[in-house]
Order: structure tokens, then sequence, then C-alpha cells
């Protein structure tokens, strides 16, 4: 049986900043050899060329150097960091890290539970195709394992980082003689997406008979659960399972549903309901009481350009991208429904939900003295 964990947000104050991090640490809150994933949003452009992602991932891994932690231990531990937090969207990360078993509250009940895998590399000509998809579902059942989740329906977040194209790994596939899906770069952060939100759906069983003619193309075919970013920092995929378990025991669990377009807040709302938390059936942000530590949703403009059957021009305008528009509209959305800014609200969710609309995720904290955030009075 896995280790119970600690999950813990904190906010970024500069895009290389990692203080609150540690001072976690020199708090005993968390130990840094136990740290097993982070998750999190920086503040550039969310483009192929946000390297506020690099800058963010070496604060981070640095920061649990300095604090001892064996240099080949961090370059294991996923940290995903999805670029762009357009409208109020707050830079912050979410930490995740074991902790002693006697130290923790035993309970029977599903507590959270977190497994993480690498795939094998995946080569630029994969990228868009079922080579891609299977590498994916075999790392995320392995993360599954090392989760200690054994049914799928136990699984509710599953938070990954692939490769996507760049013109030097368009020119390696073309000078071996291969042909890639597109050879634009940033529409490739859209298929890299896509592409291994239905390799998650197919480690999971959500969908079946998948061709290479299904991605991007049949968007009835996708995960409720798959969270899916894509960069220029690595050439396969990080999985990282978020999930329960019974017997891992701890405060913390995990719950998710859909929304079902960009303003859908009863999709947020029922996420957090699913992780366990017991709210009324007309829900405010006042109710939470501290008790939610992040959501995390995937989003994309609806292709039929139009919300509640009302038109907009987001796939229209050329002066801002639709992937900042949408993710602007649903970080407000979902700061609205949590009163915390600090929300993990990420773009291009093809195959991840339904068309238009994309999964949600959320982690409560069911202890007595609920770590989450709390919204200063108004």
């Amino acid at each position: 049986m896995p280790d119970p964990i600690e999950v813990r947000k904190v906010p970024i104050h500069s895009v290389s900043d990692a203080s609150e991090l540690t001072r976690l640490l020199d708090e005993g809150v968390l130990e840094a050899d136990r740290v097993l994933a982070i998750i999190g949003k920086t503040e550039g452009n969310g483009g192929v060329n946000d390297y506020t992602r690099i800058i963010a991932d070496r604060a981070f891994r640095e920061a649990l150097m300095a604090k001892g932690v064996d240099q080949e231990q961090v370059k294991q531990i996923p940290i995903v960091w999805s670029g762009g937090t357009d409208g109020v969207i707050s830079p912050h990360a979410t930490i995740f890290a074991t902790v002693d078993p006697s130290t923790v509250e035993a309970t029977d009940e599903p507590r959270l539970t977190v497994g993480m895998a690498m795939s094998e590399p995946i080569l630029p000509e994969e990228i868009g195709r079922m080579g891609m998809v299977d590498k994916v579902a075999d790392a995320v059942k392995v993360a599954m394992e090392r989760a200690g989740i054994t049914d799928t329906a136990d699984v509710h977040y599953v938070q990954t980082k692939t490769p996507l194209l760049t013109i030097d790994t368009i020119r390696d596939a073309h000078s071996r003689g291969e042909d890639v899906y597109t050879d634009d770069t940033l529409t490739s952060m859209d298929v890299s997406n896509g592409t291994t939100g239905l390799g998650i759906a197919k480690a999971l069983g959500e969908v079946t008979d998948l061709s290479n003619e299904d991605i991007m193309r049949d968007r009835d075919k996708f995960s409720a659960v798959a969270s899916c970013s894509s960069g220029v920092e690595l050439d396969r995929a990080q999985v990282v399972v978020v999930g329960n378990a019974t017997g891992v025991g701890g405060r913390y669990r995990i719950g998710h549903s859909v929304m079902e377009h960009a303003l859908d807040q009863d999709g947020i709302w029922n996420a957090i309901k699913d992780a366990g938390l017991d709210l009324p059936e007309r829900p405010h942000r006042d109710d939470i009481q501290g008790r939610l530590v992040n959501v995390f949703l995937k989003c994309e403009s609806s292709q039929d350009g139009k919300v509640l059957g009302r038109r907009n021009a987001m796939l229209d305008d050329s002066d801002v991208h639709w992937h900042r528009q949408i993710k602007a509209a649903v970080g407000g959305v979902t700061a609205a429904v949590t009163g915390d800014p600090a929300v993990f609200v990420s773009v291009s969710a093809a195959h991840q939900g339904p068309e238009g609309g994309g999964p949600v995720a959320a982690i409560v904290d069911l202890g007595e003295e609920p770590t989450g955030y709390v919204p200063p009075a108004s």
C-alpha cells in the first residue's frame, strides 16, 4: 500500500520563486525527499516559446536540492507546468508528497493516492498518431499500479506533460524519411494534448476502437479525467495519476466531473461534491470554508463558435489567440465558484472532456483543521 499523501497549494510570487515550497519544508509540513509531484501555473504566454515553465521548473528543483535531495532523485520528480495565467488566474503550484503513515489518521474511507510514470520516448512522427496513444496508455497503467489503484473508477485525475513539435524535431523526422501530423508548432500543442487524452481514455477503458482517423476528429471520444499539457521540455510523457484508495489514510480526497460548456459552474461544483464535500443544493464559495485544496480544469473553445447558443468571436480573432481567451473566461468562472483565483485552468482540451467543455478534478481536505485557502472578507 502506498504511503498517505499531503497536498498543499502555494502561491508563486515571481516567475523564478519557490520560496513558499521552501517555507513548507522549513516548517516541517513536507519533507523534501518525500515530494512526489508538482503541478502548477506559470505566468508566460502559454505557447511554444513559454520559457517561464523552464524557469519555474529549475527554481523548484533547485529548492529541493538545496534541502539535500539528490540531484538524480530530483530529476525523476514529475513537475508539470501549464503556462499562461490569463485574466484573473494566479500563478501557483500544487505540491504532492508522501508522509509517514504513523502521522496520519487511519480510516477505511477512500483517501488520496498518487502514482507517477514516464512513457517510452515519443518520436515526433508519433505525435497525433496511435504510436503516442499506446505509449501514453502503457504509462498510465504503470502509474495506476504505483498509486495502488486497481479499479479505473477510482482514478479521478490524470495530469500529463508531453512533447510537442518544434522546428528541430520536425527536421529530425524529415531527415529519417518520416512525416509529421502538422508543420505548425503551435497547432502541435493541441495535437499532442489531444493524442495524450485518447491514450488516457484507452488505458482507463473510456473509449475503444481507436485509430489514427479518430485523433483530433472524433470529439465524442474523450477522457473525463485527462488533463494534458505539452511543451518543449521533454521527449516523453510524464504521467501523474491521482485517485482514491482505501487503507491509505489521511485527510484528502479527490473527485471529478465535467464542464459541459465554458460557463458550466455546476460542473465545477459537482467535482467538489464528488470529492466528498457536503454542500447545500445551491452552494456559494463561502460554503467551502477552506476545505478546497485546488481544482484542475481543461478548457476548449467550442468548434461551433458558440456558448449557450450565443455566437462569440474567439475563433475568428487574429489579434488574441483563442487559447488565451477561453483560458481567461473559464479561469474567471472557476475563481467565482471557488473564491480563489489560484486555480489550475489549462487550455487545449481536445479529447479531454466533452467538446466545448472539459474535465474538472477537485481535491478537498476532510480534516478537522482544513488547510485550503480562505479569501479575505469582502
